[in-house]
């Protein structure tokens, strides 16, 4: 009986393998996840994110360049003190090669042979150029050969370095040859794509005027290297006009980074600075009553209310460099404020709201960009209709932002009219107005004013400063942990990790 019973056992378990063994692949099917993408898709994720709008940006470019900062310590330690912060310096390091460059990497692995999808394939060139220059301006020596390749067959997880010179040329040499290759033949029309829905001759003059920007960065270490680039970026074909602007435009669904700061955790924390407020007051720039406001009389946060706010430009008060949340309430009861919530702030209302767009690159900087070339004599044309364009389209550009923030063209024209380019001092009124047209795009303006060394600001006052001018970004200590080895061969060519040492291309 046992041995019946046994047999019985054996026939079942057989039988029971040999169904298992016919079905195991379609069991073993997820017929839930997806298994491939379309790679358009992938780069939409990659635009998403190459807006550079972010709490990291805002405690520490756009303090650097002076044009927002706050009193407070803790998340918000950063350019407010002149002090390093990892985890606010690590920002543009986590969101270009965690959620651009993995993608650009993938889709260029994907599809750089497949004919149907040359356009794509040219669009995440220039997408990834622009991640590449935003990390090596901001860090210097980084990933750029091996980067991006866990993911792909390599499995390259130790990233090796590349020097910061390598890398533009890179660049320079991605941005030319996507700009070329666009419009191939017998290429899919890419109308999946969130930035210019597949219109290849804005995809061009997109690469050529990011082109523009590598070029003019040459200025002070190769200054004919630049003028030849700028001159090639120039016959090529730039953004001229708001209409070919490049940006990110923001949802419900995709919020304005900077805007869900400031319109949450760190409403009442962040202010405009009195050198950026004073600049546009002392020139009666009508831009001030289209961006600022000031909850005139706040002794709170809670009292940032409507009915407390004012866009005069007249009573806007920017709030000095220098002061920590103790001394920012002296300086304020010594200036007749009622506190320091009572400073201008951004107005995250109308600039900052929720579903604000993000520039990548505009029309006002290309044409200012193109004002300089002219003064350096390396294209023709009149650097002061270059210089009044670039004004004039960042104040209508600023009306995009909401409604309540279009200026006037007759407020324009009068500006315009009483500001024009002075031959004597072209390179300061240029990339001061560089400054002001940067205004949200951090690592560009950061960049721009230090290769520039305008506008010409003062050092940051604070006593407990570690540096008088942030110079570039520390590397995440995410990053330093776990590829140790290939950190410290950086450094020994680049100098020190801090705030202090220089980029390549940022000569004193």
């Amino acid at each position: 009986m046992k041995k019946r019973l046994y047999h019985l056992f054996v026939a079942f378990t057989l039988l029971v393998v040999s169904s298992c063994d016919q079905n195991f692949d379609e069991w073993n099917t997820n017929r839930v996840d997806a298994t491939n993408i379309n790679p358009a898709y992938q780069l939409n994720q990659a635009i998403i994110n190459s807006s550079a709008s972010s709490f990291g940006t805002m405690v520490y470019e756009l303090g650097i360049v002076q044009q927002l900062i706050s009193p407070n310590s803790g998340v918000l330690t950063g350019a407010n003190y002149n002090q390093d912060n990892r985890a606010s310096t690590q920002n543009n390091w986590q969101v270009y090669y965690r959620e651009v460059i993995k993608n650009t990497k993938d889709i260029i692995r994907r599809i750089q042979d497949d004919p149907s999808r040359q356009d794509l394939y040219q669009m995440t060139r220039i997408i990834q150029a622009n991640a590449f220059m935003v990390l090596t301006d901001t860090y210097g020596w980084v990933p750029y050969t091996q980067a991006g390749l866990g993911f792909s067959d390599q499995q390259i997880f130790f990233p090796a370095y590349d020097s910061p010179e390598f890398i533009y040329g890179e660049i320079i040499k991605e941005l030319t040859e996507a700009s070329n290759a666009l419009g191939a033949a017998g290429s899919n029309v890419e109308t999946g794509e969130i930035l210019y829905g597949g219109n290849v001759d804005q995809w061009r003059r997109f690469a050529n005027s990011l082109l523009l920007r590598a070029g003019m960065r040459l200025s002070r270490v190769d200054p004919s290297r630049a003028g030849q680039i700028v001159q090639t970026a120039f016959s090529s074909g730039v953004i001229l006009s708001n209409e070919d602007n490049a940006l990110v435009r923001h949802d419900n669904n995709f919020l304005n980074p900077i805007g869900n700061t400031l319109n949450a955790t760190e409403a009442s924390n962040v202010y405009m600075t009195e050198p950026f407020v004073n600049y546009l007051k002392e020139n009666n720039d009508p831009r001030l009553s289209a961006i600022a406001v000031r909850y005139v009389g706040a002794t709170s946060g809670t009292q940032h209310t409507v009915d407390r706010q004012s866009f005069d430009p007249e009573v806007q008060i920017g709030m000095p460099m220098g002061l920590d949340n103790v001394t920012a309430v002296e300086r304020a009861a010594s200036m007749g404020l009622a506190s320091f919530y009572d400073f201008t702030q951004i107005d995250r209302r109308r600039i900052t709201k929720l579903n604000a767009p993000n520039f990548i690159v505009t029309a006002s900087q290309t044409n200012l960009l193109l004002a300089e070339a002219v003064s350096r004599g390396w294209i023709a044309g009149d650097a002061g209709s270059f210089y009044s364009e670039g004004i004039r389209l960042h104040m209508e550009q600023i009306g995009t932002y909401d409604e309540a923030s279009v200026i006037p063209d007759e407020e324009i024209a009068a500006y315009l009219a009483a500001n024009p380019l002075n031959e004597g001092s072209a390179l300061e009124l240029i990339n001061t107005q560089y400054w002001v047209s940067s205004l949200l795009n951090g690592p560009e303006a950061f960049a721009n004013f230090r290769r520039s060394g305008f506008p010409n600001l003062a050092p940051n006052p604070y006593p407990g400063r570690e540096v008088e001018f942030i110079n570039r970004l520390t590397y995440p200590n995410s990053e330093i942990s776990v590829n140790e080895e290939n950190v410290s061969q950086a450094i020994s060519q680049q100098g020190p990790d801090n705030l202090e040492t220089r980029v390549w291309w940022h000569t004193p």
